[in-house]
Formats: C-alpha cells, structure tokens, sequence
C-alpha cells in the first residue's frame, strides 16, 4: 500500500506512538485513547469539525463494496449520534468527505485476510491537496478496521455541538499482529437469543476481534437444527431455546459484513450427552451417556451428518471438533462397548484416539482445517493429522510444544484468558502472551493467535456483555497491536487509563460493559463516580 503521506504530500510531524494523544479526556493530553493501538501514526495540533451530512466516495478495484458502504452508514449512527439531531443548516464544517481507497474486488473472508490499512485526517488547505479524510485498504475487512479507528478519533463536543477530531492532522498506518483474534461465546450452558449474539458480534468488530468461536453443543444442550438428523435437537432445554439453519445463516452474515469469521464447534467424543436425548443409540447406555457410543458406525454417520450440514452454513476454514476432557470410564464399563474394544485390541485411550482421527477425517474430507483442544496433542500428538490447529488451554508452555513439532496453535491459557474466571483482573489478560516462550521466528508463525474464551455455566443473556467487556479488549489489544509499540512507554497506568476511556466508549455504544478494576469481573459500581475512574 503507498504512503498517503509521501504520495500527497502532507507534512505531519512525525511522534513515536508511545507519546501520541488525541486530548479527547481533560485530564490527560498525553495518551492516544484508541483502542487496540494502531502499529504506526503521527498527529497534528489541530482541532477539526466534521460536517453530519459527511459523504463517502470509493475508490479502487473495491469501490462498489455494499461491504463497506453498509459499514459507512453504521458508523455515522455511531459518530453523529448527537448531531444527529443538531445539524446546523449553513454551518461550515472542516471535513465533509470521507475517500475509501479499496484496491481488491475479492471480498472472502478467510484467515489470514489482509486487514492493513492506512488512514488520513486533514483539513483541506494550500498546503494539502487530499484534505479531508481518507483510508486506504486492500481489502474491505483492512476498510472496516480503518473505519472504526476514524470512529473513536471523532469526539462530540457538548460546548460547540459539534463532531471534533483532535491533534489533526492525523495519519496512522495500522495491521495486526496475529491473523487469529478470537472470542468464544458458549451457547450450551445457556441459549443466548439471537439479537444478543448479535450485540456481542457487532461490539467484538469495535476492539477488532475477528473470529467467533461458537461452541454451539455441548452436554447440557443440543440447540442447533440439522436436518439430515432432525432429532438432535430435541437435546435443546425447551423448544423456544433453539437455532434454525436460517437462524446460524444469519448470524453467519451478521459477522461478515464487519469482518468476523465463525468458527462452529462440535465437541466429541465427549461433552455430547445431550445427543442421544434425540438418539438414545448415541448413549453407551442409559446410564453412561459419554462419551458417545465408538463401537457403532451409527455414531460416526451422525458425526458426518452434522458436519455435512453445518458446512452448509460456515464457510471458514476452520472447524473445532473439540476432544477435551474425554472419559473413557464408560467405555470400559458398559458391555457390548468394552468387548468392542477387546475385540478391536484396543484400551479407552486408543479409542479415545480413534474417534478424534476418524473426526478428524471427516471433517477433512469436507475441506476443513480441525482445530482441536490440547488433550489431543498432549495425548497422541503423532498420530493427529498434521494440519490440526492446536488449541491450547490447560496451562502454560502448550503452545511451544505444539509449534516445535510443526503444529499451528491458538492460545488460550485458562488462567489468564478464561472470562469466566471472575477473578482474573485485567493486568493479567492484557500482559499475556500467546508467543510466550517461543523465541524461533519461524516457529512463532506457526502461533495464529489467541482467544478469549466466554463459557457460559453461569453466564446468560442477563450479564454475558458485562462479563466478556473490558476485559475482552485487553487480550483484544495483545492481539492486534505491534507488542513493542503497545509495551515500550505504555505503562500499565497509561494502559488503564486507556482502557478505562474504550470501556467507557463500550457504555456509549450501548455496550454493557463492566468497570474495568473490580475485584470480581462483571460486579457493579463500588460507589459514585465518573465512568472514566472505576
């Protein structure tokens, strides 16, 4: 991508981004409030109002993207929502175009998706001949990024009623660190409607995160519809609590159109017991209901049945097929499956091993990459089809493991990146680091990044934003900001003070995210005060 700067022109002076600010707080000039921190930028002294009525031209081999231009009229509800209903007729205003420079057509979303941009605010004056606002992507996604960084420069000024952009002019050349930057959102342990998986997507794209993993089955319940085998969804809580086909699509369609992949997970062979409430077949016994039956090919015509379905309906690359905390007790102890074994020669850890490969295959055998929890590699790591992404968990140390013998790896170390875990402070999500003990470049590739996981025991619709927000944006930042430009100078306090302004950004939003130095995450107010100290 050419620099807008060097191609135009435009004379900025030049700060490292440790010492970058946009003054949109009184109490300190000296910290840039946008969040996660672009890789590069510079800034200006200037303030410059934005005109309501500001309009959008695209340019490029992507400028007839309904992509973006469906993103442009959402970030104006968001930027002008004041102004909305202020508009001063006649009132001359600094900027009043936004130019969007987007040089690819293709608009698949996959991983790895370039989502670099380069972003420009200056006013148009002798010495600039571009003026106004302008980003530059390859891809629509690297728009929709830029897009949300213009969002947090503008600040509405209740002095002037008008939109404002501080320290202009502003010029920020901005990527993420990894490809994968994820949050995992469990729909099992309790069904979340649809308007709030929504609401979690559309505040997920504001830190921009860029992949859903949503564990939509588990043992409890089965709320998912497919068609080839229309009974599993009887193993839904009630028959309100459920996701038509339409239902996934949509939330499918929701994600792309701000950048974010779904990646569906169907966890075997065990956390399944809610499968055999609609075929019993599926259950060892009665009993024993995990994990799922491996002595019947019936068991294994289901798993295919799902998957076949469900790649109707996700057309990311990567599909979770679980295999955590397997317990293969019931095997052992239930008749026909322990003489299955002994007739096959095998222990419940070879049959453990076993379902995960024959999984494994066919899932691959419909053009997916698996992803599978840590167990499998830590268990018969040899064996694992070598495309498998590792998904770590556990504990620490997995991830260089996993990637010195070639494997690809997500972080997500429970005891700093599970948001369940109430009382993970923010410091410790934000100092983790999904390259953590890896030191060879090549193998550090092999790291696709990491996720924040939100398991939903004990959160529903009522508290699962609050839980997942601030703390989400901490491990958010780790994942999209250059490590030396987000450490070097940014103290913890700069970085809490930082955080502190993008939780309250959440709030404005319609966000209900939780004060960022609570003891417990998620907990209310202590007391009185601004949103900004708490």
């Amino acid at each position: 991508m050419l620099s807008m700067r060097r191609k135009f022109g435009i004379e900025v002076v030049d700060f490292d981004a440790r010492h970058s600010s946009n003054t949109q707080l009184d109490d300190d000039d000296s910290i840039t409030y946008i969040w996660p921190l672009p890789s590069e930028f510079s800034f200006g002294n200037q303030t410059l109002t934005v005109d309501p009525n500001l309009s959008l031209a695209i340019g490029g081999n992507g400028g007839s993207s309904s992509i973006v231009k469906e993103a442009f009229e959402r970030y104006k509800l968001i930027i002008f929502k004041h102004h909305s209903k202020l508009s001063k007729y006649g009132a001359s205003y600094d900027i009043g175009k936004l130019n969007v420079i987007v040089h690819s057509a293709n608009e698949e979303l996959k991983l790895g998706m370039d989502e670099s941009y380069s972003l420009l605010v200056a006013k148009r004056d002798d010495h600039s001949i571009i003026g106004e606002i302008t980003i530059e992507a390859n891809s629509v996604y690297g728009a929709l990024r830029g897009l949300e960084t213009l969002s947090q420069l503008c600040a509405f000024d209740y002095g002037t009623k008008t939109v404002q952009v501080y320290k202009a002019p502003w010029f920020i050349q901005d990527k993420p660190r990894f490809e994968y930057r994820g949050l995992l959102l469990d729909t099992s342990r309790h069904y979340l409607p649809i308007d709030i998986i929504k609401q979690v997507i559309e505040s997920m794209s504001y830190a921009k995160l860029n992949v859903l993993h949503w564990h939509i089955i588990d043992e409890e319940s089965f709320p998912l519809e497919v068609p080839t085998y229309p009974n599993l969804w009887k193993g839904a809580y009630t028959k309100w609590e459920r996701y038509t086909v339409e239902d996934a699509s949509e939330i499918v369609n929701f994600a792309k159109l701000r950048g974010i992949n779904v990646m569906a997970e169907v966890d075997v062979p065990g956390h399944a017991a809610s499968w055999g409430v609609g075929y019993p077949d599926l259950w060892p016994s009665p009993s024993c209901k995990e994990p799922l039956d491996v002595s019947k090919n019936f068991t294994f015509d289901v798993v295919s049945g799902i998957l076949s379905d469900m790649r109707k309906i996700f057309p990311f690359e990567l599909f979770h097929l679980g295999g955590d905390e397997v317990h293969t007790d019931c095997w052992n102890s239930t008749p026909p499956v322990k003489k299955w074994l002994q007739d096959h020669n095998m222990t419940g850890n070879d049959a453990y091993q076993y379902f995960v490969l024959r999984a494994q295959d066919i899932a691959a055998s419909l053009n997916w990459t698996p992803v599978n929890w840590e167990e499998t590699f830590n268990t018969f790591a040899a064996k694992l089809n070598p495309q498998t992404v590792v998904h770590n968990w556990l504990g620490s140390g997995v991830c260089p493991k996993a990637v010195a013998k070639g494997f690809r790896c997500i972080f997500s170390n429970q005891g700093v990146w599970y948001l369940d875990h109430l009382d993970v402070p923010w410091s410790t999500v934000y100092h983790a680091d999904p390259l953590e003990g890896i030191t060879d470049a090549s193998e550090q590739k092999l790291v696709l990044g990491g996720e924040v996981c939100m398991w939903g025991e004990k959160a529903d619709a009522s508290n699962v934003q609050q839980t997942i927000w601030p703390r989400a944006a901490a491990a958010a930042e780790r994942l999209w900001s250059n490590k030396e430009s987000a450490s070097s100078g940014n103290t913890t306090l700069t970085a809490l003070q930082r955080l502190e302004y993008f939780r309250c950004l959440l709030t404005r939003r319609g966000v209900q995210a939780a004060p960022v130095t609570n003891y417990y995450a998620r907990r209310p107010p202590t007391g009185p005060g601004s949103c900004y100290e708490q």
